[in-house]
């Protein structure tokens, strides 16, 4: 899931560098999602993982 926020993070950073300020606001916000997604199963998957020691 990492991956593909930073895949869209490069897909916004060469879109803003060639002028597409839509599809590069578009793929920043869709990198900032997938990156709280992940953020969030991550901690989940902590929790998780102290809980069953």
């Amino acid at each position: 899931m990492l991956r593909w926020t930073i895949t869209f993070v490069i897909i916004a950073l060469i879109a803003a560098v060639l002028g597409f300020g839509g599809i590069a606001g578009t793929a920043a916000y869709i990198a900032k999602i997938i990156f709280f997604i992940f953020i969030v199963l991550f901690i989940l998957s902590l929790i998780r993982g102290g809980v069953k020691r």
